[in-house]
């Protein structure tokens, strides 16, 4: 799950740069109001899962929805699905 955490935080890194690319090539704005609060609730669920202890009742629900979010990503060249399963 480490695997996955980091790619996932890798891509909203990258994400986050890109959409401020934009904004401040192209003005943006619409594009940034709708992404970038997903992009730091995606990274919000990924903190607290790195805090959680194993035994609480809700990790193995935010393990799931972690590996689901992180599909969006499927087409990136570093996706490992077998890693990241």
């Amino acid at each position: 799950m480490d695997d996955l955490l980091k790619f996932l935080r890798a891509r909203i890194e990258e994400d986050n740069h890109a959409y401020a690319y934009v904004a401040q090539t192209f003005g943006g704005e619409a594009l940034l109001d709708s992404h970038l609060p997903m992009l730091d609730l995606i990274d919000m669920l990924v903190r607290d899962y790195t805090a959680m202890d194993p035994e609480d009742p809700r990790h193995e629900g935010l393990t799931y929805a972690i590996r689901l979010l992180a599909q969006s990503y499927a087409e990136h060249p570093a996706y490992q699905p077998e890693r990241h399963s």
